[in-house]
């Protein structure tokens, strides 16, 4: 497992040991997905949710994000996430927290440019948990969720709107984006009802 692009392009990454902490992301599955968000990248403020060993949110950070939140509710996995990041030297730019997702979505006030879960297959976390997650995307934000393939997730969930589906074998991802508020009036425009 390593960092495919950017400043820390090559750095190999660790997991903590068991299939039931984490299952990293397959590079070409890794490819697919930042190839979609190559350029909502620069500058973005990432939320990792299910962090693992932090292996989607440092290639985030590593091509331009500006600030990478990783979430996980297991010990090693965190720590796993903290050495990583310092071999990758971007842990100035991360918060790792030792929290299950749904607990720190339900106490979140920030607001994220791109959300990435990747949570445990068959269990329909992402549709359990979107509205959640809905809650905390900026507007104009994406949510990238890694699923089994076949999974069933909502074409809706508030804001938030299914645009794309991406398979690569027996996985897949779906990509979701966040209507922008619309104001009431656009600048200049008045209300010509009588």
């Amino acid at each position: 497992m390593r960092v495919i692009a950017g400043t820390a392009r090559g750095t190999k990454l660790t997991a903590p040991a068991g299939a039931q902490v984490t299952r990293p992301t397959i590079d070409r599955v890794k490819e697919g997905m930042f190839s979609a968000l190559q350029f909502m990248l620069p500058g973005a403020q990432v939320l990792d949710l299910f962090a693992g060993s932090g292996q989607l949110g440092i290639e985030a950070l590593s091509r331009g994000a500006a600030r990478c939140v990783f979430v996980d509710a297991d010990r090693a996995a965190c720590a796993a996430v903290r050495a990583n990041l310092k071999a990758a030297k971007l842990e100035r730019q991360a918060e790792v927290c030792e929290t299950p997702a749904e607990a720190y979505l339900a106490r979140c006030a920030k607001r994220f440019d791109l959300v990435l879960m990747d949570p445990p297959y068959r269990a329909d976390t992402v549709a359990q948990l979107l509205a959640a997650v809905e809650a905390v995307v900026a507007d104009g934000g994406t949510v990238m969720a890694e699923t089994e393939y076949g999974a069933l997730l909502p074409e809706r969930c508030g804001a938030l709107t299914l645009k794309k589906r991406y398979k690569y074998g027996a996985v897949a991802l779906a990509r979701y984006e966040k209507e922008p508020a619309q104001p009431p009036f656009a600048k200049g425009e008045e209300n010509h009802d009588d």
